[in-house]
C-alpha cells in the first residue's frame, strides 16, 4: 500500500482501539481480504482515472458494506466525511461496478438544477449528460442519508477527481475534497472523529 493508505489504516486502527473497539478491529483484520486483480482491472477499465489510493484501499479490504467474507457478511465503519456524526462504509469493487450508473439514474434532475432549494456546489457540473461519478461509499444509515462519489466530470471551477458528498434531507451536493488523497488526509487530520465509543456500541 502507498504511504497515505498506510497512514490512514494505522490511524484508523488507533481510533478503534482508543474507542474501546479493539475486539471489533482485530476481528475485522482477521476476516477481511483485498479485491482480486480481476475486479480491480474491471474498475480501471471503466474508470481509467481511478485514484491509486482507492485501488490501494481496495487491495487492503474489498468493501465493508454487507460484504461477505467466507460465510459471514460484515458491516464495518471505514470512512467518514465532513459530517462528523456519520461514519461510512467502503463499497466493494463489485458494488462499485454494479452501482456505476446510479448517480445518473437517481441524481440527473438535481445536477441539471431542476429543483429549487437544493444546495449544489458550483464545482459540480450542471449537465447530467456529462456526469462521470464513481460511487465508493455509503453512510451508516444504509445509504439513505449520505453517499460519497469521486467526480471525474467537474465544472470549470472544480477539479477532476474531486470527492462529492451527497446529504439527504435537506438535499445537498458538496465537494469536500479536491482529490481522494486529500479526502483521506482530511479524515486523518480530523483524528477520525467519526469513530467513538457510542458509534461502536
Amino acid at each position: 500500500m502507498k504511504n497515505i493508505v498506510n497512514t490512514y489504516i494505522s490511524g484508523l486502527k488507533s481510533a478503534y482501539y482508543n474507542a474501546k473497539g479493539k475486539e471489533i478491529w482485530d476481528y475485522f483484520e482477521y476476516i477481511k481480504h483485498g479485491a482480486t486483480q480481476e475486479d480491480l482491472d474491471k474498475l480501471k477499465a471503466i474508470y481509467p482515472s481511478i485514484p491509486s489510493a482507492l485501488i490501494n484501499l481496495l487491495q487492503y479490504v474489498d468493501g465493508t458494506y454487507w460484504r461477505a467474507y467466507g460465510e459471514e457478511k460484515i458491516t464495518f465503519f471505514l470512512l467518514g466525511s465532513d459530517v462528523s456524526e456519520y461514519p461510512y462504509y467502503l463499497l466493494s469493487s463489485k458494488q462499485i461496478f454494479e452501482n456505476r450508473n446510479n448517480a445518473i439514474n437517481y441524481y440527473s434532475d438535481y445536477i441539471n438544477r431542476a429543483y429549487e432549494g437544493v444546495k449544489i456546489d458550483e464545482k459540480i457540473t450542471n449537465n447530467a449528460n456529462n456526469m462521470n461519478w464513481l460511487h465508493f461509499s455509503d453512510c451508516m444509515n444504509n445509504c439513505g442519508t449520505s453517499q460519497l462519489f469521486i467526480d471525474f466530470s467537474p465544472s470549470e471551477k472544480g477539479a477532476k477527481g474531486q470527492v462529492i458528498r451527497f446529504l439527504h434531507d435537506p438535499d445537498e451536493f458538496k465537494v469536500i475534497a479536491d482529490s481522494f488523497d486529500a479526502y483521506l488526509k482530511m479524515l486523518i487530520e480530523t483524528d477520525f472523529n467519526f469513530i467513538d465509543e457510542e458509534i461502536l456500541e
